[in-house]
């Protein structure tokens, strides 16, 4: 039973602003909707996006978080897919109208009337937040509740780009946080040889990605020792891509993962000619969810976390702004 009827929140009320700490009511569940217990919440670039004003389009008041783990709390009505108690995890992908041409072809991380955690529909940095039953998520019982969290996006959308990239079998990654410091162990379990791009001069980025099985890392300055096959890019920067193209061989492809990045540079035409392919990753589908989750455990992933308190929600952005995180920040609430 909750033996509270309030919920602490961090909430961005206006872009460009820190979050600011509110108690609100407790959230009551409608239909097929649970209200969920929070242990833990990723901290995701996204977030950043939204909290800069970056990503625009988002409700304000909004309480950001898509990377959440937790407990079922209550039930609405016709909610019966979990029982009370039932750990559960909730990514970005909110809920969608499965109507449209896209839901109909099983490709509902493109529905124009998607909701986003966080974004359109509140999320995780919270005591409490409510979710749509059908899209969340069972959590393996082998990760912890931090360790879980960077599995809701770092892991399903680095997932997602790694099934974009093809059967590459040396594979770039531009920007090694979150995301690429699971994907590397995936493509890793998979084969693949990895070679990691940092930001110039991160040394200590560089020697976790050749901790996590690398082939190979360096600045994304400089040219890698061999051509890539194809090469994902985490890093929320346009001028990466040229650079990205010019290093991936004939037939290679060059996949953007993120929801916002800056302008991409002008490039000459034969860098993407010999049928080189530049592509995006738009959100997830429950199938990426379904399918990674049961992979994270037979590689097994292995998720390097910082924790911090809920409260701490503005300091953890900060750090991975400024890029100060090894692998990825997850708040705790109390």
């Amino acid at each position: 039973m909750e033996n509270s009827s309030t919920n602490r929140v961090m909430a961005l009320y206006r872009p460009g602003t820190p979050l600011k700490q509110a108690e609100l009511p407790l959230p009551e569940p409608g239909p097929r909707q649970v209200r969920i217990r929070v242990h833990a919440c990723g901290v995701c670039r996204t977030d950043l996006h939204v909290v800069d004003g970056e990503l625009t389009g988002a409700k304000l008041p909004i309480v950001p978080g898509h990377e959440i783990v937790g407990t079922v709390a209550a039930k609405g009505e016709g909610a019966e897919r979990f029982a009370i108690g039932d750990r559960i995890g909730v990514p970005w992908l909110a809920q969608t109208c499965g109507q449209c041409r896209y839901c109909r072809s099983h490709r509902e991380n493109l529905c124009p009337s998607a909701l986003f955690t966080g974004y359109t529909v509140d999320g995780g940095y919270a005591q409490h937040t409510l979710a749509n039953e059908d899209y969340c998520l069972p959590i393996p019982p082998s990760f912890s509740d931090p360790e879980a969290a960077p599995l809701l996006c770092a892991g399903l959308i680095g997932y997602r780009a790694l099934m974009r990239a093809g059967d590459a079998e040396n594979l770039g990654l531009y920007g090694f946080g979150a995301a690429a410091h699971i994907v590397a162990q995936v493509a890793r379990y998979k084969g693949r040889r990895v070679f990691a791009f940092t930001r110039p001069g991160d040394l200590e980025g560089q020697s976790f990605a050749r901790e996590l099985g690398a082939a190979w890392a360096g600045d994304s300055t400089v040219e890698p020792p061999e051509e890539l096959d194809a090469a994902i890019i985490f890093a929320p920067v346009g001028e990466l891509v040229p650079v990205a193209l010019r290093a991936v061989a004939r037939g290679g492809a060059v996949v953007c993962a993120g929801i916002h990045m800056s302008d991409i540079p002008s490039f000459p035409y034969d860098i993407l000619w010999g049928e080189r392919t530049l592509c995006s990753v738009a959100n997830l589908t429950r199938r990426d969810g379904a399918e990674f989750l049961a992979l994270a455990p037979r590689v097994p992933v292995r998720t390097e976390v910082e924790t911090f308190p809920l409260s701490g929600a503005n300091e953890a952005l900060a750090r991975l702004r400024s890029g100060r995180l090894r692998g990825a920040a997850v708040l705790v609430p109390a």
